[in-house]
């Protein structure tokens, strides 16, 4: 589902986000990519939506090589892949049901689709209730499970969450870990980028270790992240 060949990341004039880097992720596995602060975590994610482009090496989503991705052809990428952020990235004056459906018709959705697809993501998240409060109306882990909806009422393949238990308390933080890891039973590869070993710990699936831009672990199975 997810290659990277030798990719490299250079920011002039000194930095190198990424060294070399090589992984793959099959097809509905569970991945965490786990490091301190500056290791290169979310530079993955963002040459995996195309925010960003190598210095070197090759990316490929399933069968497509991105490492040399048009413009015209980033938004396809991006229908194939849900991002869930620390920060939600809801919009304020819309509702959750807005803020989905904003989601479905970016892509071009059917109009008679919108309102039964969106009633089965909130289903999944647990929100059936909250379709009509604004996020301001949420708890933080409300609001992280409207924009994990968001994410996945286009039905992606692949599903990238960029530390989405940063702002989360500990009870808040299971019950994203236990809805990625029901969405991941639906059959949607999960990468899961995050700095606390705790929840990857708990998840105790394959774990891709970063430090400088370089791996340097990847446990296949039971992974434990220990600094």
């Amino acid at each position: 589902m997810i290659k990277f060949l030798n990719v490299t990341k250079f920011y002039p004039p000194s930095t190198y986000a990424l060294k070399n880097v090589s992984f793959y992720v099959k097809p509905g596995e569970f991945v965490s990519i786990v490091g301190q602060s500056g290791a290169g975590k979310s530079t993955i994610i963002k040459l995996l939506i195309a925010e960003e482009r190598v210095t070197s090496g090759r990316i490929i989503v399933g069968q497509w090589d991105i490492t040399d991705i048009k413009p015209r052809e980033t938004p396809i990428l991006r229908r194939q892949i849900g991002v869930i952020f620390q920060d939600f990235k809801l919009l304020p004056k819309k509702t959750v049901f807005e803020n989905i459906a904003f989601a479905l018709r970016a892509v071009g959705a059917p109009k008679n689709k919108i309102k039964s697809r969106i009633s089965q993501v909130l289903k999944i998240v647990g929100l059936e209730k909250k379709a009509t409060h604004f996020p301001h109306q949420l708890s933080a882990g409300e609001a992280q499970r409207a924009a994990i909806a968001r994410a996945l009422v286009c039905q992606p393949k692949i599903l990238l969450a960029d530390e989405p238990t940063g702002d989360l308390d500990p009870l808040n933080t299971r019950g994203i870990v236990d809805l990625l890891v029901k969405i991941n039973e639906f059959g949607t590869t999960v990468l899961l980028v995050t700095h606390n070993r705790e929840i990857v710990n708990l998840l105790r699936k394959r774990v891709i270790t970063l430090e400088q831009g370089m791996i340097i672990g990847d446990q296949i199975k039971r992974g434990r992240y220990v600094v």
